[in-house]
């Protein structure tokens, strides 16, 4: 039996270790897969479900429904975590990938605006919201499933399959859509394909059922059990227990939130700036995306292993520091591989703004009406970075100036004159790319996350006693993934848009990560030589 209560002996068993991980991480690949579809389709779900003139807007409101499924993952870590810990981890996590599976198939079946109005988005977003709530309890059982059959020392490599089965997920996702695309025409993808990414999740969810309902309890659950240690309220106790509080605290601001931004911007931040800023093709940019994670995936699985020798905190911070200090040079890096002569235009004729002080620029509304809220939401809608001067006027004017070019009011045509005059290229030159540079910024991204990210389960299971770990490691985690990661792509286009610099949501990342180091320099305890009671 694996380390319980009563017993600090384990007895290897391969056969046993080998199905708990694969039923584990598969379950995981399959559940990330359902949730990040929505993130890689945003924006043609952005026009599918929230139209708009404004396709910054729709973009943007599109955004806004993905955090959302993230917004309720704390409130599904209440919930499953509150069963997870009473009635055990097994039956807790088969429910929570049932409800996962059909809420996304659910989406491909739904109606869009053009066919149901505003009940299109509003279903999207309760679909969203049931995705999220099932994603607050799936995490924390599987990956303390995992760790309480772990064998002493290899916590960290056993969790850290949990870890890599994310990237799994979204590696998994990129390559149904990619398909799907090859497989029709643009235009048949947008009309009716979307939908069968969405579907094929019934499939995945039968195969996580199926390898699931082969596992027995956790050893240390059925131990509590047998004992009579089980919480009888997992809420109450997790408050209560001496210490838990700031062990939560600690989870949430010190290793949930800064290792979850620096995922998500080596993802979606990654992805958006590729598409958006350089103006490479999605299907292209996917592909950058899913070589880059190609190759650092491994690294999730080696960084735990690490841990288990070296201790976790350490490399928790080496890699918090890394990202402090690499951030904007990968990206800058990835910048220039994809865009050169977008770099040199924005080096040699930089754009200049000149609105009146009485302008009225909303990235929400449907529609700009004032000459200078045009112009922003044109240059935003293009990539351009661009510094903004106030005139001091009033009534709305604007002024664009491009290099030696200047261009009063707004005149969209132009406008890209004037940008084609100075060098700005409407879209990536496929001669000039240098693609090693952008594989290298997104495997590097990728590797400073499995830094941060592979033994980050090992640390939460460690952290908290076992009658309340479900409760106890759940609620933090998915608060500092829901609220600090999942709404970094809303909150890092927001800051592109209002700032005009194309690199300014990064700041995001550093202010979260920068957080994360501090707390968890001064207050989070090495973990990996603890035992599990």
């Amino acid at each position: 039996m694996a380390t319980t209560a009563a017993s600090d002996t384990y007895v290897v068993d391969p056969k046993r270790d080998r199905l708990v991980i694969t039923a584990s991480a598969l379950g995981t690949v399959f559940e990330w897969y359902d949730f990040f579809l929505y993130g890689i389709l945003a924006a043609l779900l952005g026009k599918l479900f929230f139209p708009a003139d404004n396709p910054t807007a729709a973009t943007l409101a599109s955004l806004a429904a993905f955090g959302a499924g993230f917004g309720v993952r704390p409130l599904g870590a209440l919930l499953f975590g509150w069963f997870g810990d009473k009635v055990g981890r097994k039956y807790t996590f088969l429910v929570t990938i049932t409800l996962m599976g059909g809420a996304t198939a659910a989406i491909g079946a739904l109606p869009t605006y053009a066919a149901a109005g505003l009940a299109a988005p509003v279903l999207l977003v309760l679909l969203r919201l049931l995705q999220g709530l099932a994603l607050g309890g799936e995490y924390g059982g599987a990956a303390i499933y995992v760790a309480e059959h772990a064998p002493p020392g290899k916590r960290g490599q056993y969790t850290s399959w949990i870890q890599v089965s994310v990237v799994g997920g979204f590696l998994l996702c990129l390559m149904v859509v990619l398909v799907c695309r090859h497989a029709m025409s643009p235009e048949q993808f947008e009309a009716w394909g979307w939908r069968v990414p969405f579907l094929i999740s019934l499939l995945l969810l039968a195969i996580s059922l199926y390898i699931r309902l082969k596992l027995s309890e956790s050893p240390v659950f059925k131990a509590m059990k047998e004992s009579g240690q089980v919480s009888r309220n997992p809420f109450r106790d997790s408050l209560t227990y001496p210490g838990n509080i700031k062990r939560v605290f600690v989870a949430l601001f010190g290793v949930a939130a800064g290792l979850t931004v620096i995922y998500y911007t080596s993802q979606f931040g990654t992805l958006y700036f590729l598409q958006g800023t350089a103006r490479v093709a999605e299907e292209e940019a996917l592909l950058y995306m899913a070589v880059g994670a190609l190759l650092a995936a491994p690294l999730y699985v080696g960084f735990g292993a690490l841990s288990d020798r070296v201790g976790r905190k350490k490399l928790l911070l080496l890699g918090y520091g890394l990202t402090l200090v690499l951030l904007f040079p990968l990206f800058h890096l990835m910048a220039d591989g994809a865009n050169p002569a977008l770099k040199r235009a924005t080096e040699t004729n930089p754009v200049t703004l000149t609105v009146s002080k009485s302008c009225d620029y909303s990235v929400f509304a449907p529609k700009q009406v004032q000459d200078c809220a045009k112009a922003q939401a044109f240059l935003a809608k293009r990539g351009i970075s661009y510094a903004t001067v106030a005139s001091g006027e009033a009534g709305g004017g604007a002024a664009i100036q491009v290099g030696p070019s200047r261009v009063d009011g707004f005149d969209e045509k132009a406008y890209v004159a004037a940008l084609a005059a100075a060098g700005y290229p409407d879209k990536a030159d496929p001669a000039e790319k240098v693609r090693w540079k952008i594989i290298l910024a997104i495997a590097t991204m990728v590797a400073l996350s499995a830094m941060t990210y592979g033994q980050v389960a090992a640390i939460l299971v460690e952290l908290f006693p076992a009658r309340i770990r479900y409760t106890s490691m759940s609620v933090p985690y998915h608060i500092g993934t829901g609220y600090f990661g999942g709404f970094l792509p809303f909150i890092s286009q927001y800051i592109v848009v209002r700032t005009g610099d194309a690199f300014a949501g990064l700041w995001y990342t550093i202010a979260v990560v920068a957080m994360a180091f501090v707390v968890s320099l001064i207050w989070l305890p090495e973990t990996h030589r603890t035992a599990l009671e």
